[in-house]
């Protein structure tokens, strides 16, 4: 009851990123706990607590969305073929709060590929592994929901608003 006390506000918030619907945030959460339970005798120790958690409530939220028939958008990959944008960055200007909200209104797939690339730190290889895509597809979805991110966040950098 400990852990959970500790852990279940933040995990929380990590499922509502994922899962707009309060109750159904809370469900995938207190159902990411259960599998956590269940399967403590696995943690290891080589990460946090916190993170291996974290990991399972993010998993437990995809699966949530998977379940309600999420479709994703097929890429022709031999037609599409995406080159990496290094040149990431946002004005000084804008917040951390600003970027959320825009990744916020961004469409899915879009949307999950971005939070879970910029957000929560996974490779396409583990996006593309928990998405049931390819990582081409992954690379395409994160370059796509960039640009939309760029274009959402590009009035904040000019001072223009709407």
């Amino acid at each position: 009851m400990q852990l959970y006390k500790q852990y279940c506000d933040g995990m929380f918030v990590i499922a509502q990123r994922y899962i707009k619907d309060m109750a159904a945030a809370e469900d995938a959460m207190q159902d990411a706990f259960i599998k956590a339970f269940s399967k403590l005798h696995q943690f290891k120790g080589d990460v946090t607590f916190g993170a291996w958690l974290k990991r399972i409530v993010i998993n437990t939220c995809l699966d949530a969305i998977k379940a309600r028939k999420m479709e994703l958008y097929p890429v022709n990959e031999e037609v599409m073929s995406m080159v990496e944008e290094d040149d990431w960055n946002v004005a000084d200007e804008v917040t951390i709060a600003e970027v959320h909200k825009a990744i916020e209104k961004l469409k899915n797939p879009y949307k999950i590929v971005v939070q879970l690339f910029l957000l929560e730190g996974y490779d396409h290889q583990e996006i593309a592994g928990i998405l049931d895509i390819s990582e081409n597809a992954s690379r395409t979805n994160l370059y796509r929901g960039k640009k939309q991110l760029k274009e959402e966040l590009k009035h904040l950098q000019y001072g223009t608003g709407y």
